[in-house]
């Protein structure tokens, strides 16, 4: 889509960690960061998106920000709120229908499993009495025909999940702070076959938020703008095997990650081998395994070769979630997609700390994917 060029110009992000605070009022604390970090007062903003999945509507956060005024759309898309959020953020900048955006998602899920209702996705209530309710048994499913097809070993899942422990011990605000080793990993407890317990993220708390500003607005503010290349969504074609959406033909499936990615590339202008770091969906270690693949970052199958050599590692040759994932940092489902847009911020500003990936990156790129077979992509630059 052409029109206005569209830059990151603020980024604020709360932690991830279980607290008494609500949800809401953690959305609060990461949009007065971002406003504090693209140097604007509330008031400045002319347009703002945002959502959650069982924390609250967005659009009651200007009792505490201030009663603008503004236009405040609230977006409810699953896994992708934040990323949707996103993408009609960039959208009014793009348009001139804003000159400064906000987009803000945040959560706060009860503890143990998800447990959504069959009917709210269209489905009969014996697939629920099947137990394929239970998210677990379908992304198991899933990295087993995978695994079968493709060579993927088990010690791959498990490296997965090392990484991503390994890379939470190095960011402030994640959840999970504590590294754990392959073998303790694969010994955690069987879950879904072949996932054990802790290749698993969990359902978690957090916020994120960011200001985007219009070429204009970024000069005058000064600071380390990103430049946002491109913010795409898509949902399922037919064909697809995803969660909640249990049948497929025979054949090769369709990927809605596959299609989001490959949008997202297009609206860039960039490719898989121009990225120098990445963020990729985690429910589990088997999505980061095949995520790799549907978005272009190597071909099916070279994942064996790849991970366990470390090319995912901060230090390889294209780090992954480098703030540890949804393995480190749980999953608030409304905050999960502008986490891995945050994070890339950090990366290309040269503000990541002690995870900062060496030699300057200049590019970056997020996927987000959730039910019923919805995902979105980005790609930022310096």
């Amino acid at each position: 889509m052409s029109g206005e060029d569209v830059f990151v110009c603020g980024a604020g992000i709360t932690s991830f960690a279980r607290t008494e605070e609500s949800g809401r009022h953690l959305a609060v604390q990461a949009v007065r960061a971002a406003l504090a970090d693209a140097g604007l007062p509330w008031s400045r903003v002319r347009a703002a998106y945002g959502g959650s999945d069982a924390a609250g509507n967005a659009d009651t956060l200007v009792a505490e920000l201030g009663l603008t005024g503004v236009p405040f759309t609230n977006v409810r898309n699953g896994c992708a709120t934040g990323g949707s959020a996103l993408v009609a953020a960039t959208n009014a900048i793009r348009s001139g229908a804003a000159d400064v955006a906000l987009a803000v998602g945040f959560d706060k899920h009860p503890r143990g499993a998800f447990d959504p209702r069959p009917a709210d996705w269209g489905l009969d209530e014996a697939y629920g009495r099947d137990g394929l309710m239970v998210t677990t048994q379908f992304f198991a499913m899933k990295i087993q025909r995978y695994m079968y097809d493709h060579g993927i070993s088990a010690c791959t899942l498990a490296l997965v999940a090392e990484k991503a422990y390994a890379n939470g011990v190095l960011t402030p605000h994640a959840w999970r702070r504590k590294p754990l080793g392959a073998d303790e990993i694969l010994a955690s407890g069987m879950v879904n076959d072949p996932l054990t317990r802790y290749m698993f993220c969990s359902p978690g708390q957090g916020a994120v938020a960011l200001i985007l500003c219009n070429r204009v607005v970024a000069r005058e503010l000064g600071g380390i703008p990103v430049a946002l290349r491109a913010a795409v969504t898509r949902t399922r074609r037919f064909g697809s095997f995803e969660v909640f959406s249990p049948w497929a033909p025979a054949g090769t499936p369709t990927s809605v990650s596959a299609d989001a990615a490959q949008g997202a590339f297009e609206e860039a202008g960039l490719g898989p081998e121009d990225i120098d770091v990445c963020q990729l969906q985690d429910t589990e270690s088997g999505a980061e395994v095949m995520h790799l693949a549907e978005c272009g970052f190597c071909e099916h199958g070279e994942q064996e070769s790849l991970i366990p050599f470390g090319a995912t590692r901060i230090d390889g040759s294209l780090p992954v979630n480098t703030d540890g994932g949804c393995i480190a940092n749980g999953e608030p489902i409304g905050a999960s997609g502008l986490r891995q847009v945050h994070e890339i911020v950090q990366q290309l500003r040269g503000r990541a700390g002690d995870r900062q990936v060496p030699d300057k990156p200049s590019t970056g790129f997020t996927h987000v994917y959730g039910a019923p077979g919805v995902s979105a992509c980005t790609v930022l630059t310096r």
